[in-house]
């Protein structure tokens, strides 16, 4: 069996139900990357279903006032993630006519995505060929190959 195979068949027996696991939207997927960003899942459940029903759309999110969107994040911490989705919100709205863009490369021209985030993005959303690396991927690349 080869490491591919030995690891999908590993995520489908331990993997977690997770609402964000429900969906190939991008921005859903999106809005849960960006506050799984140092915060432990656990923390984010509860902030990412209120999230999604306050702010249920990219439209949404570039609408609302900065105010609104922080006191939503309260509790999150790192305020600057929440401000970057704004903005970000705003030039895909403007930018792509409301279309989240699906490739690697234009996602990490979007502010608050760096290289994990929009290869998590592209590949769960889109089926892109993009493995987001962090230091979980490094550390078992690490113990395989004695590195």
């Amino acid at each position: 069996m080869s490491l591919y195979s030995t690891i999908v068949a590993w995520y489908q027996q331990h993997k977690r139900d997770l609402p964000w696991r429900q969906t190939s939207d991008p921005y859903a997927i999106w809005v849960a990357e960006i506050m799984l960003q140092q915060t432990k899942v656990e923390t984010v459940i509860p902030y990412y279903q209120r999230f999604m029903k306050q702010f249920p759309s990219l439209l949404h999110v570039a609408q609302s006032e900065e105010q609104t969107l922080l006191k939503a994040w309260q509790g999150l911490g790192y305020y600057r993630r929440v401000r970057n989705m704004k903005k970000a919100a705003t030039i895909i709205i403007d930018t792509y006519q409301g279309q989240f863009p699906l490739t690697y490369d234009t996602l990490l021209t979007l502010p608050g995505i760096g290289r994990y985030t929009a290869a998590s993005i592209a590949a769960i959303a889109a089926d892109a060929p993009c493995i987001g690396v962090d230091g979980n991927v490094m550390r078992v690349y690490a113990r395989l190959y004695a590195y």
